[in-house]
Protein backbone atom coordinates (compact mmCIF):
# COMPACT_ATOMS: atom_id res chain seq x y z
CA UNK A 1 0.00 0.00 0.00
CA UNK A 2 1.47 3.39 -0.41
CA UNK A 3 2.38 5.55 1.47
CA UNK A 4 0.27 8.75 2.11
CA UNK A 5 1.64 11.83 0.46
CA UNK A 6 1.15 15.44 2.75
CA UNK A 7 0.20 17.35 -1.06
CA UNK A 8 0.36 20.44 1.55
CA UNK A 9 3.87 20.08 1.98
CA UNK A 10 4.28 19.18 -1.91
CA UNK A 11 2.30 22.82 -2.55
CA UNK A 12 4.76 24.32 -0.42
CA UNK A 13 7.81 23.14 -2.09
CA UNK A 14 6.25 24.41 -5.55
CA UNK A 15 5.79 27.58 -4.01
CA UNK A 16 9.27 27.63 -2.64
CA UNK A 17 11.73 28.12 -6.11
CA UNK A 18 13.26 28.55 -7.77
CA UNK A 19 12.39 25.56 -9.87
CA UNK A 20 14.23 25.03 -13.01
CA UNK A 21 13.11 25.14 -16.26
CA UNK A 22 12.47 22.03 -18.16
CA UNK A 23 12.35 20.82 -21.78
CA UNK A 24 12.51 17.94 -24.03
CA UNK A 25 16.04 19.14 -24.53
CA UNK A 26 17.51 18.78 -21.11
CA UNK A 27 19.78 16.27 -21.89
CA UNK A 28 20.80 17.27 -25.12
CA UNK A 29 22.47 20.39 -24.60
CA UNK A 30 24.34 19.94 -28.35
CA UNK A 31 20.60 21.09 -29.88
CA UNK A 32 20.13 24.67 -30.43
CA UNK A 33 16.77 26.06 -30.54
CA UNK A 34 16.42 28.87 -32.65
CA UNK A 35 15.85 32.01 -30.86
CA UNK A 36 12.57 34.05 -31.13
CA UNK A 37 10.78 30.34 -32.01
CA UNK A 38 6.42 30.62 -31.20
CA UNK A 39 5.73 28.11 -28.91
CA UNK A 40 2.04 27.30 -28.49
CA UNK A 41 0.66 27.32 -25.16
CA UNK A 42 -1.03 23.89 -23.48
CA UNK A 43 -1.50 22.85 -19.91
CA UNK A 44 -1.72 19.58 -18.11
CA UNK A 45 -3.05 18.14 -15.19
CA UNK A 46 -1.26 16.40 -12.37
CA UNK A 47 -3.80 15.22 -10.23
CA UNK A 48 -3.76 13.37 -7.24
CA UNK A 49 -6.31 10.93 -5.78
CA UNK A 50 -6.20 8.86 -2.97
CA UNK A 51 -2.51 9.68 -3.37
CA UNK A 52 -2.26 8.27 -6.66
CA UNK A 53 -1.30 10.46 -9.76
CA UNK A 54 -4.17 10.07 -12.77
CA UNK A 55 -2.65 8.99 -16.54
CA UNK A 56 -3.90 8.06 -19.32
CA UNK A 57 -2.87 6.20 -22.83
CA UNK A 58 -3.65 8.00 -25.75
CA UNK A 59 -5.44 6.08 -28.60
CA UNK A 60 -3.57 3.88 -30.65
CA UNK A 61 -5.38 5.56 -33.39
CA UNK A 62 -4.56 9.24 -32.90
CA UNK A 63 -2.09 11.32 -35.63
CA UNK A 64 0.08 12.23 -32.86
CA UNK A 65 1.34 10.18 -30.30
CA UNK A 66 -0.69 7.52 -30.48
CA UNK A 67 -0.83 5.12 -27.35
CA UNK A 68 1.56 6.77 -25.30
CA UNK A 69 1.12 7.76 -22.29
CA UNK A 70 0.05 11.28 -20.81
CA UNK A 71 -1.68 13.67 -17.94
CA UNK A 72 -4.95 15.27 -18.92
CA UNK A 73 -4.68 17.74 -21.14
CA UNK A 74 -3.80 19.97 -24.06
CA UNK A 75 -3.86 23.31 -25.97
CA UNK A 76 -4.88 26.73 -24.27
CA UNK A 77 -7.77 28.03 -25.84
CA UNK A 78 -8.92 32.01 -26.49
CA UNK A 79 -11.70 30.89 -24.18
CA UNK A 80 -9.24 29.91 -21.08
CA UNK A 81 -8.83 32.11 -18.26
CA UNK A 82 -5.79 30.53 -17.75
CA UNK A 83 -3.54 27.32 -17.83
CA UNK A 84 -5.04 26.16 -14.98
CA UNK A 85 -8.51 26.71 -16.83
CA UNK A 86 -7.39 24.93 -19.57
CA UNK A 87 -6.03 21.87 -17.37
CA UNK A 88 -9.20 21.49 -15.65
CA UNK A 89 -11.20 21.81 -18.64
CA UNK A 90 -9.40 19.20 -21.13
CA UNK A 91 -9.35 16.87 -18.12
CA UNK A 92 -13.31 17.17 -17.42
CA UNK A 93 -13.44 16.30 -21.60
CA UNK A 94 -10.68 13.51 -21.87
CA UNK A 95 -11.48 11.80 -18.51
CA UNK A 96 -15.16 12.81 -17.18
CA UNK A 97 -13.00 14.64 -14.03
CA UNK A 98 -15.42 17.38 -13.00
CA UNK A 99 -13.62 20.53 -12.31
CA UNK A 100 -15.24 21.63 -8.85
CA UNK A 101 -13.74 18.34 -7.22
CA UNK A 102 -10.56 19.95 -7.93
CA UNK A 103 -8.19 21.72 -5.56
CA UNK A 104 -5.29 23.80 -7.31
CA UNK A 105 -2.26 23.24 -5.24
CA UNK A 106 0.65 24.99 -7.43
CA UNK A 107 2.19 24.87 -10.75
CA UNK A 108 5.58 23.85 -12.25
CA UNK A 109 7.52 25.86 -14.70
CA UNK A 110 6.80 25.33 -18.58
CA UNK A 111 7.83 22.11 -20.38
CA UNK A 112 8.97 23.29 -23.92
CA UNK A 113 8.67 20.02 -26.05
CA UNK A 114 10.52 19.41 -29.73
CA UNK A 115 6.84 19.62 -30.99
CA UNK A 116 6.69 23.53 -30.31
CA UNK A 117 4.80 23.63 -27.16
CA UNK A 118 5.04 25.34 -24.16
CA UNK A 119 3.01 22.75 -21.51
CA UNK A 120 2.27 24.41 -17.91
CA UNK A 121 2.01 21.70 -15.33
CA UNK A 122 -0.76 21.85 -13.19
CA UNK A 123 -0.58 20.21 -9.54
CA UNK A 124 -3.90 19.56 -7.26
CA UNK A 125 -5.52 17.30 -5.26
CA UNK A 126 -8.82 15.62 -6.61
CA UNK A 127 -11.42 15.71 -3.57
CA UNK A 128 -13.61 13.03 -4.22
CA UNK A 129 -13.66 9.44 -5.64
CA UNK A 130 -14.85 10.13 -9.72
CA UNK A 131 -15.96 7.32 -12.22
CA UNK A 132 -13.45 8.07 -15.04
CA UNK A 133 -15.10 8.45 -18.58
CA UNK A 134 -12.27 8.26 -21.01
CA UNK A 135 -13.06 10.21 -24.32
CA UNK A 136 -13.12 7.36 -26.95
CA UNK A 137 -11.82 9.76 -29.92
CA UNK A 138 -8.18 10.54 -27.40
CA UNK A 139 -7.93 8.35 -24.23
CA UNK A 140 -8.02 4.50 -24.53
CA UNK A 141 -7.61 3.91 -20.84
CA UNK A 142 -7.12 6.39 -17.41
CA UNK A 143 -5.27 4.70 -14.78
CA UNK A 144 -3.52 5.68 -11.58
CA UNK A 145 0.20 5.70 -10.53
CA UNK A 146 0.92 5.77 -6.71
CA UNK A 147 2.51 9.24 -5.77
CA UNK A 148 4.99 7.90 -3.73
CA UNK A 149 6.48 6.39 -6.87
CA UNK A 150 6.43 9.15 -8.74
CA UNK A 151 8.43 11.02 -6.06
CA UNK A 152 10.77 8.44 -5.55
CA UNK A 153 14.24 9.78 -7.50
CA UNK A 154 15.20 5.98 -7.87
CA UNK A 155 12.04 5.00 -10.19
CA UNK A 156 13.61 7.41 -12.66
CA UNK A 157 16.30 6.12 -15.77
CA UNK A 158 17.58 8.10 -18.81
CA UNK A 159 17.05 6.33 -21.97
CA UNK A 160 17.92 7.43 -25.52
CA UNK A 161 16.03 6.56 -29.38
CA UNK A 162 16.99 7.83 -32.59
CA UNK A 163 14.96 10.88 -33.06
CA UNK A 164 15.75 12.57 -36.94
CA UNK A 165 18.84 11.20 -37.21
CA UNK A 166 20.05 11.96 -33.96
CA UNK A 167 20.31 10.23 -30.33
CA UNK A 168 18.11 11.82 -28.63
CA UNK A 169 18.03 11.58 -24.19
CA UNK A 170 15.23 11.26 -21.78
CA UNK A 171 13.84 10.27 -18.67
CA UNK A 172 11.49 7.14 -18.46
CA UNK A 173 9.60 6.05 -15.11
CA UNK A 174 7.78 2.73 -16.11
CA UNK A 175 5.11 1.06 -14.03
CA UNK A 176 3.76 -2.05 -14.39
CA UNK A 177 2.73 -2.28 -18.11
CA UNK A 178 3.20 1.71 -18.83
CA UNK A 179 5.76 2.90 -20.08
CA UNK A 180 6.36 6.27 -18.70
CA UNK A 181 8.56 9.00 -20.76
CA UNK A 182 9.11 11.89 -23.35
CA UNK A 183 7.76 15.03 -22.26
CA UNK A 184 5.38 13.23 -19.01
CA UNK A 185 8.43 11.44 -17.93
CA UNK A 186 10.10 15.00 -17.40
CA UNK A 187 7.10 16.78 -16.28
CA UNK A 188 7.05 13.96 -13.26
CA UNK A 189 10.82 14.10 -12.94
CA UNK A 190 10.39 18.27 -12.65
CA UNK A 191 7.60 17.34 -9.61
CA UNK A 192 10.18 15.15 -7.89
CA UNK A 193 12.99 17.46 -8.19
CA UNK A 194 11.39 20.15 -6.95
CA UNK A 195 9.50 18.03 -3.73
CA UNK A 196 13.53 16.78 -3.05
CA UNK A 197 14.91 20.09 -3.18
Amino acid sequence: MARSIDLDHIAAALRSGPARLSSDYDLNPEIKLPPGRALRHAAVLIGVLDDAVILTKRASHLKHHPGQIALPGGKVDATDASAEAAALREAHEEIGLDPASVTILGTLPAHETVTGYSIKPVFARIETEFQAVPEPGEVAEVFRVPLSFLLDAGNYRVEQRRWRGVWRQFYVVPFGPYYIWGATGRMLKALCDQVAS
